[in-house]
């Protein structure tokens, strides 16, 4: 661990004491109103104890579509990247708003597990709670309020590809393009319900879930464990959701089957698949994943490193393939969608010759934060060749995706402009 994250972590507790802490306006009196509901809750609520390790196995399931993958990868719907896959923008067209089960994109560390309902235990645990450890089986869970929402999930490398071949920059990771996004519509509970039965102290500033998957190694040969990567306990208050449905189904495994957690706008490593435990601690925690990985690193960005990522960036993506042939003389419905986790879209342009003119899009959706908003504009090309079309959108604050990214050597938050090449044809 670096001096500059010892630093910003120091930072931060200093600030939830001293009352000027804040996460995605959460502040500190709010805070302790939250907490203070969990005294009348009681610290285990009858529900039992448990290791922190939980308790699932793997089932034997049918052979994968692609190493670790359980669903279906057909080619014209997916690209795969070894234990991952891309959705191709072109099978989302006619979909509608949110992204349908079978073309959510899959981004796995190691291999898809089968976790059955009836054996899965949430273990919630630390030095952040009034007690001890306390478990929730996944019937317990879903006797507790519901919750319904839509949001995005989005890897941090989305668009990573583009460091290179829009760029010239060479990136580590997935070559993704843009397709390592979806928008569902999720139902579950709120994780500040589950902490507050489990009994937070007053003094707990960090949550970290883990995964029930296997334990990552990294390129070198180095074991880092089960993912997991902490949120600052305002942001585990405030919109994260402990998911068991996903547009109207039980989450299927590849998406997190039983349980997943959901953080809205904010990169996907926070939202962790087959959650098994939760730890909650009165001291900053740490995991590879924030600290060697999601985080900035390059000539612009601070010597240690950027603070451990949270909130998305701002980008486009039409749904059509990559050089797709458009007939000269006829009039294409151009198709596409926009989002960022920073702020709701407030409009997109267009331009089909490279950027020299632009035209606004039609908006489709009523701009919301959490989601996208899909839009169109008509196109009749006059010349047969290869021809450029760019998008780029404006949201809320006054952010425009920019000409071109900021270079970081892994390639996370890809930005800028996407030039997307098709063929117009005689």
């Amino acid at each position: 661990m670096t001096n500059d994250e010892r630093s910003y972590d120091r930072l931060r507790l200093r600030q939830f004491l001293d009352g000027t802490a804040r996460a995605d306006g959460v502040d500190r009196r709010a805070l302790l109103r939250l907490l203070a509901a969990g005294d009348a809750v009681g610290a285990a609520s009858a529900l039992g104890v448990a290791s922190p390790a939980g308790a699932a196995a793997r089932a034997p399931g049918a052979a994968d579509s692609a190493p670790g993958i359980v669903k279906p990868l057909p080619d014209d719907r997916f690209v795969v990247h070894g234990t991952n896959a891309e959705t191709c923008w072109a099978a989302l067209r006619d979909t509608g708003y949110h992204t349908p089960n079978e073309l959510f994109f899959v981004r796995n560390h190691t291999r898809t597990p089968r976790l059955a309902a009836a054996d899965w235990r949430l273990t919630v645990w630390g030095s952040g709670l009034r007690s001890g450890p306390v478990e929730f089986g996944f019937d317990e869970l879903r006797a507790l309020p519901a919750t319904e929402l839509t949001a995005a999930v989005e890897c941090a490398g989305n668009g990573r590809s583009f460091y290179t071949s829009q760029q010239g920059e060479t990136v580590s990771g997935t070559a993704w393009k843009l397709g390592a996004i979806g928008v569902a519509h999720w139902r579950g509970v709120r994780l500040a319900e589950v902490l507050r039965r489990a009994g937070l102290r007053r003094d707990a500033v960090d949550v970290q879930p883990r995964g029930l998957d296997d334990p990552f190694t990294d390129s070198s040969g180095a074991e880092l464990g089960r993912v997991r990567r902490p949120l600052p306990l305002a942001k585990a208050l405030d919109d994260v959701l402990l998911g068991y449905q996903m547009n109207g189904e039980p989450l299927p495994a590849d998406h997190g089957h039983p349980v997943r957690v959901l953080v809205p706008s904010w990169i996907g490593i926070a939202s962790i698949k087959w959650v098994g435990d939760i730890e909650v601690s009165a001291e900053p925690l740490y995991s590879p994943w924030n600290t060697d990985l999601y985080r900035l690193f390059g000539p612009d960005h601070p010597a240690g490193g950027s603070a451990p990522l949270t909130r998305q960036t701002l980008k486009s993506a039409f749904e059509l393939d990559w050089d797709a042939p458009l007939a000269v003389g006829a009039t294409h419905e151009l198709t596409g969608r926009s989002w960022s986790g920073g702020a709701p879209v407030r409009s997109v342009e267009v331009s089909v010759d490279g950027g020299r003119r632009w035209r606004a899009a039609r908006l489709r959706d009523r701009p919301r934060p959490d989601g996208w908003v899909r839009w169109s504009l008509p196109w009749t090309p006059t010349t047969p060749g290869p021809a450029t079309l760019l998008a780029r959108a404006t949201d809320a604050d006054g952010t425009r995706q920019p000409e071109r990214a900021t270079y970081n050597a892994q390639g996370y938050l890809f930005n800028a402009v996407v030039r997307h090449p098709v063929l117009v044809t005689a």
